[in-house]
């Protein structure tokens, strides 16, 4: 006895609501084990694939690319050999006494001998079993559509747990082999043309974005230049004692991203939303840190009730977060309900910038370069010029509500804690 079973967009976090539709990876009519991923989504920033937790036949989608969908609303339909649906599926038939019923598919009189013949059209090759490595069902659906052999899929690099290729190697991988193509294609006789190329769905998010928040805030750009050689001093004199303990590499983020956890706790103007006129104070302080990613885009995790956390803690938090938004394994709650959010622009040698506000915030900081200057060192026996690590602060902050006054002493008092930093402090 065969039976038929919804398959539903699962809750991917307590923040997400919905999802769309990116592609699908399995078609109709193709025999589906638990586990398997059938279909890819989008939630903001993240993407994500949802695998079946049931075995059989999908028999129909019900949704199409780019369609959105609610979590826990049906986006396929799996014709299974179990006896009995199971208690989740019976719960969601119940409350989902109208939805259009489907009708049974019409019997296959073919002779089960040339379901033997047909073994090749019905049941997709796996691609591992002519590889020592090991390829998801997305790679290996994407690999199969762009032509991909089995010694060209073996030959890339993979960033993944021991070695495996995530959808992002490869998808770069095809995005370099194509510019590569395109180049050759543009120069040859030595004619240059022009190029025109349509944004990904990444870039084409963080645009609108960005417009949307120029065109809501009325930003205003306050700059302040810190002494930073206390604190450059303190890293350079742990940074390996801190490696070999804790294997793991100490960098500034999350030392910037505790001193603006604290500054927030003594500015809470700048920890707060806007919805229309009124004021959104946030009892949290939810750090969002901005992470460029391999293909050049960009996104924000999100460190929760950071001033909780110690130092140690921040380091192993910001580490772990970073590296997973590189490697694309990101929780889609881990880019949510950030309440302020801070950039560090200098590991490109950026001297300093006027970053947009991530809305709804108030808010952003961007910490420039730290570069060596001769300054003027003010002392009881009189000033003497000597040498010193100097960082440039950028604090973007929204006018409608935060003036230039309590702008400037944000990152004023941000300033005097870094200059302030304790050489003795152990972490």
């Amino acid at each position: 006895m065969s039976n038929k079973i919804e398959i539903v967009l699962p809750r991917m976090g307590e923040s997400v609501d919905e999802a769309t539709i990116t592609g699908w990876l399995k078609n109709e009519g193709d025999r589906i084990n638990e586990d398997d991923l059938i279909v890819e989504i989008a939630t903001d920033k993240v993407d994500s694939e949802v695998p079946s937790e049931f075995s059989g036949i999908l028999i129909k989608k019900l949704c199409n690319v780019n369609d959105v969908v609610k979590v826990g609303d049906p986006i396929a339909i799996i014709e299974t050999d179990s006896i009995e649906p199971s208690i989740q599926m019976k719960e969601i038939q119940n409350k989902k006494e109208s939805l259009v019923n489907v009708e049974t598919p019409k019997k296959d009189d073919t002779n089960p001998v040339d379901f033997v013949k047909m073994g090749d059209k019905i049941i997709e090759k796996n691609i591992s079993n002519e590889s020592s490595r090991i390829y998801s069902p997305l790679v290996k659906n994407i690999s199969k559509k762009e032509g991909i052999s089995i010694n060209e899929l073996d030959s890339i690099r993979g960033s993944g747990k021991n070695g495996r290729i995530t959808k992002n190697d490869l998808l770069n991988y095809i995005s370099n082999s194509n510019k590569k193509e395109k180049i050759t294609e543009n120069f040859v006789g030595n004619n240059l043309s022009d190029e025109i190329v349509e944004m990904s769905r990444m870039e084409k998010l963080i645009s609108d974005h960005m417009v949307k928040s120029k065109d809501k805030s009325a930003h205003v750009q306050a700059f302040i230049e810190a002494d930073i050689t206390n604190l450059w001093n303190w890293r350079e004199k742990n940074k390996n004692i801190f490696f070999d303990r804790e294997n793991e590499k100490i960098t500034f983020t999350p030392i910037f991203i505790q001193i603006v956890a604290q500054v927030l706790r003594e500015f809470p103007l700048l920890n707060i939303s806007l919805d229309n006129y009124n004021i959104i104070k946030k009892k949290s302080i939810n750090i969002g840190m901005a992470t460029a990613l391999t293909d050049g885009n960009l996104i924000v995790p999100v460190i929760k009730n950071a001033d909780q956390f110690s130092l140690l803690g921040l380091v192993k938090k910001v580490n772990d977060l970073a590296k997973r938004a590189r490697n694309g394994n990101l929780e889609p709650d881990e880019v949510k309900d950030g309440t302020y959010t801070i950039s560090n622009v200098g590991v490109f040698d950026t001297l300093m910038g006027t970053p947009i506000i991530n809305q709804p915030q108030v808010g952003i900081l961007a910490f420039g370069a730290i570069n060596k200057k001769p300054s003027v060192i003010e002392t009881e026996k009189g000033d003497f010029i000597g040498i010193r690590h100097k960082i440039i602060l950028s604090h973007s902050f929204d006018h409608r509500i935060v003036n230039g006054a309590k702008g400037g002493m944000f990152i004023k008092r941000i300033k005097e804690l870094i200059e302030g930093w304790d050489n003795s402090f152990s972490i």
